[in-house]
Parts: structure tokens; C-alpha cells; sequence
């Protein structure tokens, strides 16, 4: 492992995680591999807050909030189903703790629109965004990542689980809360970035990027029937014509996934492509029977939330308070630096 300076990689177990999920969709094996599985071991080491951010999900769904409204539910369900333990991870809402809104205000002065747009983790956003926004970004959305950085340092946290291509975010906080620091005094503490092991998961259609918004995903609730569906259209090797000829695993989405469900197999199974012994369809049943199996407990312990919906909202609304009064803290830091205190008794 290498150590740079804005990348965490050995840390006190004092230190606290912040990491979360945009309420837009149910979560899938993207997520799971990307970063589920991570923050189910993370847990155990350091104190955890968990964010529902359904503020940063308005700023490209804000014309469709039941979407938003909808999801949230999901994805924390999905978190609890996975193996993430309310007693030590807190999950709550970000909408519903206003303290991050008012830091999100307070850090707008500290940055400059030029800055915003030259990062690249937004400029890939908005590229992708052209059909939403067309030439008229939103101020909401080019400033997210100034809200992001009053998530982190509402409730200290220090180390943020990221992929590859967020680190220009967590870099864009670290700046934010030097210049704070500089004129204010050293009240917020700078974060730094952890990068799990597993970078982005591939979709079932070859794309870079598994995503809700593209159709080539499977999802943690998936069924075994849907998940079989989605499997048998999985983009194989092209060139593989007949079931006796080479395969090329190394283009075959169904090989990639291998790697992820079946990795005491995996080997045989790209041996035997490679030779002509196996085809493709045989290939894709004993994934799809790997899947099925992998995600077995997972939809098991998810059903039972689902069942008991007054335990999931329970669940939210206790670790909702809980990370409240640990973000009116830092509040109170804040506005007593920035001279905001007022009424503060004497």
C-alpha cells in the first residue's frame, strides 16, 4: 500500500468514517463490491455515519422528489440487508439535519465558481448531464461538492471511503477547510480519502460503469428469475460463433463476473472458454446459480425489513438524531469562530 497525503491508508481507530448513498434507486453489486462490503468491515473498526443524501440527489432529480422520497427507504433497507449493524453505524437523513445546509452556505464564500467548474470530477457529471441541464447548469448541482464538504465536516469525519474518480471531490473539502482553518482558527479537521480495494464494477453490458440510470445492473433484491434474465443477456465474447470455439474471457462480461461470484472457479472456467470446452450458455447457468446463491441471504434478511417497516424507519429516525446533535456541535464551533454567536450567555 502507498501512502499520499490525501489518501488515508492506516488510521487511529478513533477516527470516524463518513460515507453514504444517493437515494435514487435500490442498490446493487456495484455498490456491494465497490463499497457495501467495505463499509460492513469498516464498522467494526471506527465509528461510522452513514448519509441517506437525498439533498445531493435533488440536484438532478428536483423535478421528480417522489423518486427521492421513495428510495429512501430502499437503499437503507439494502444497507441493513448487506450487513451494516445500527449499533455501530449511525444512518440518517441529510435533509433532516439542517446544520449542513448552513455550513453549505457559510463554505460558498470560500470557493470560487472558476473552481467548481475546473473539477473534474464535475465536469465529467455535467457531461453526462447535457440532456437535464443542457448548457444551463444548476447552481445546486455545480456546488455539490461544497455541500459534500459540509457532510464530512458536520461530524469530523476523517476518513471518507471513495473510488478513483471522487478523489477531486475530497480534495475540493480539504481545501475548503484549509481556508476556513486559515481565517477562522483551527476549528475543522481535513479529511482524507480511503480507497477500498475493489474500484468501479463493470455493467452486465460492458459499460465502465454499472448505474441505475443505465439499465445494466443487478441489484441486491433481484429475484432469481430476474436475475437469471439479466444474466442470459449479458454481452459474451462477439467472435465466439459456435459453442467448441476459443473464447476470450477477457471480453466477456460473463468471465468478468466470474472473477466476482465464482473465484474458486474462475480459473477452470476461463481455461476451458479459452479451449472451446465450454459454452457460452453453460457459462452464463452456473453464474447465474453463483449469483443466486451469493445474494441468497442478502434478499433473505432484506425481505425481513421489508415486512417490518416500522423497524427500518425506527432505525433512521434514531441514528437522524443522533448524527443531529453531534452536527449542532460543530455548529456551535463554527459560529463562535466565525463570530456568529450572538446570543451566547457570557
Amino acid at each position: 500500500m502507498r501512502k499520499e497525503e490525501n489518501i488515508w491508508r492506516y488510521g487511529k481507530n478513533n477516527e470516524r468514517i463518513l460515507t453514504g448513498d444517493r437515494p435514487t434507486g435500490k442498490l446493487h453489486i456495484g455498490h456491494y463490491f465497490g463499497s457495501l462490503m467495505n463499509r460492513v468491515k469498516l464498522q467494526n473498526e471506527y465509528e461510522t455515519y452513514i448519509e441517506v443524501a437525498d439533498v445531493q440527489a435533488l440536484t438532478d432529480n428536483f423535478n421528480n422528489p417522489e423518486k427521492v422520497k421513495n428510495n429512501v427507504k430502499e437503499i437503507v433497507m439494502d444497507q441493513l440487508a448487506v450487513g451494516i449493524d445500527p449499533n455501530k453505524s449511525t444512518i440518517f437523513l441529510q435533509s433532516m439535519i439542517p446544520e449542513i445546509a448552513e455550513l453549505t452556505v457559510f463554505y460558498s464564500n470560500l470557493v470560487t465558481i472558476a473552481r467548481l467548474q475546473r473539477n473534474p470530477t464535475v465536469k465529467t457529471e455535467i457531461a453526462q448531464k447535457r440532456e437535464l441541464f443542457g448548457e444551463s447548469v444548476t447552481y445546486g448541482f455545480l456546488g455539490y461538492p461544497v455541500s459534500q464538504a459540509a457532510d464530512i465536516t458536520a461530524f469530523n469525519a476523517t476518513i471518507i471511503p471513495v473510488g478513483e474518480d471522487q478523489l477531486p471531490l475530497i480534495e475540493q473539502c480539504r481545501e475548503i477547510v484549509r481556508k476556513f482553518n486559515s481565517i477562522y482558527g483551527e476549528i475543522l479537521l481535513e479529511p482524507q480519502a480511503y480507497l477500498g480495494e475493489n474500484k468501479r464494477i463493470k455493467g452486465l453490458d460492458g459499460n465502465e460503469k454499472m448505474g441505475k440510470s443505465l439499465g445494466n445492473a443487478i441489484y441486491l433484491s433481484d429475484t432469481e428469475e430476474t436475475i437469471k434474465e439479466k444474466v442470459m443477456s449479458a454481452v459474451t465474447d462477439p467472435g465466439r460463433i459456435k459453442k467448441d470455439d476459443p473464447g476470450n474471457p477477457d471480453i466477456c462480461m460473463v468471465a468478468y463476473y466470474h472473477n466476482l461470484f465464482s473465484k474458486d472457479e474462475v480459473k477452470t472456467i476461463c481455461e476451458e472458454c479459452k479451449g472451446g470446452k465450454r459454452g457460452c450458455v453453460a457459462c452464463k447457468k452456473q453464474l447465474i446459480k453463483n449469483i443466486t446463491e451469493h445474494l441468497a441471504p442478502i434478499r433473505e434478511k432484506r425481505h425481513y425489513y421489508e415486512e417490518r417497516p416500522e423497524v427500518v424507519k425506527e432505525i433512521l429516525m434514531e441514528g437522524t438524531k443522533k448524527a443531529s446533535k453531534e452536527a449542532k456541535v460543530t455548529m456551535a464551533k463554527v459560529k463562535e469562530a466565525m463570530k456568529l454567536d450572538y446570543f451566547k450567555e457570557v
